[in-house]
């Protein structure tokens, strides 16, 4: 089980100053070494109660609250992982949990009995968390990362790009889902992830960038989306 307890910023921008943004933190922070020509693909199946309490706390701004996913980087791969993330004030505890396909295939078909067989405490916890709650897939979402890391403060900043969700398939390793776009093409989300604080020199170059400060999950874009609202 991996646990990464951190602060989070999201930022909205335009193409212009993603470009920007790409140049002049790939100046000064490492890429990640799987940022191919146009990034890495992150796919995400999230997970929602019946009554969708996570998408409606996140929209009200409930604190604290948390969202349950699996997560995949290939559709063809043979292992995914679980997450949980909650987020209280401005920390956020993220946990996960390496599952074969297998194990992933039967969570996402409502067989959480799976995490019986595992070790660790982490999915014990998930198993009944899920189980109470009556978690079940709600919507799949992907997109395209760019990603630079700092050790210090273990820093990230990302660019995800070509935002694309779907409500009508919950099969995440499916290489063929039919999606649609979450946000106008023009549109790239800035991320910035780091522990304590933000090293100054990574400070000064994004406070160059236009961009306007985004609250709201991709998750629950995918949904907005979906029942017709526009951002």
């Amino acid at each position: 089980m991996r646990q990464v307890l951190r602060k989070e910023k999201k930022f909205l921008l335009n193409i212009a100053s993603a470009k920007q943004t790409e140049a002049r933190v790939g100046a000064i922070l490492p890429a990640d070494p799987h940022n191919g020509l146009f990034g890495y693909p992150v796919r995400s199946l999230y997970f929602d109660t019946l009554h969708d309490r996570d998408y409606a706390e996140k929209l009200f701004g409930t604190d604290p609250r948390r969202k349950v996913r699996i997560r995949v980087y290939d559709p063809s791969a043979d292992f995914a992982l679980l997450e949980l993330k909650q987020k209280q004030g401005d920390n956020q505890l993220k946990r996960s949990l390496p599952l074969s396909r297998h194990e992933a295939e039967r969570i996402i078909d409502g067989d959480f009995g799976v995490l019986h067989n595992r070790p660790e405490p982490f999915a014990a916890e998930m198993h009944a968390f899920m189980s109470i709650n009556g978690y079940r897939p709600k919507c799949i979402v992907e997109y395209d990362r760019t990603a630079f890391i700092a050790k210090e403060n273990k820093i990230r900043v990302t660019l995800d790009r070509n935002i694309r969700a779907t409500e009508a398939n919950m099969d995440v390793f499916d290489p063929r889902l039919c999606m649609y776009p979450v946000l106008d093409p023009f549109n790239v989300v800035l991320e910035v992830k780091f522990n304590g604080f933000l090293l100054s020199y990574i400070k000064d170059v994004l406070g160059t960038v236009d961009k306007s400060e985004l609250s709201v999950s991709k998750y629950c874009l995918a949904r907005y989306v979906r029942m017709g609202f526009q951002f």
